[in-house]
């Protein structure tokens, strides 16, 4: 597939990522979550996953987990929130896959929400955003 996204959207509610292209979905997949998914992430360790408009900044093929994509989080306004509570917002919020070795677990590891905040897909559905979704792609998650 050699379509490209220009936007990836995320529904908490209904665990699913979406890349589009001009508006129009290209390809929709299931996700696992923060183990603490319902509402915004304010603080380091909550495992909450941020809601919010932000940028796919960087990718690591190298990570803990299966290929990784960077969201840039946290922005002004979510430094500004933890601030008012004293609190460091976090941050290394990324879309990855399994954990390395574990990759074996394919669609069953999204029969709970299992990260520390971060969005998490399977090893091959990783490898299909990787060629899909260029650095500087807009990433919208929706509650």
């Amino acid at each position: 597939n050699s379509a490209i996204a220009d936007r990836v959207v995320v529904e908490k509610k209904n665990r699913t990522l979406k890349l589009l292209s001009n508006g129009k979905v290209l390809k929709s997949f299931q996700i696992a979550l923060g183990k603490n998914p319902i509402g915004r992430k304010h603080l380091q360790g909550d495992h909450k996953t941020p809601e919010g408009i932000y940028m796919l900044d960087r990718r690591n093929e190298h990570s803990r987990y299966y290929r990784s994509i960077h969201i840039w989080y946290p922005s002004e306004s979510d430094r500004t929130e933890a601030a008012k509570h004293g609190a460091d917002p976090g941050g290394d919020i990324m879309i990855h896959g399994l954990p390395n070795g574990f990759g074996w677990l394919g669609a069953a590891h999204r029969k709970m929400d299992w990260t520390d905040g971060c969005i998490a897909v399977t090893d091959s559905e990783m490898d299909e955003i990787w060629e899909m979704v260029p650095d500087g792609t807009v990433i919208e998650i929706q509650p």
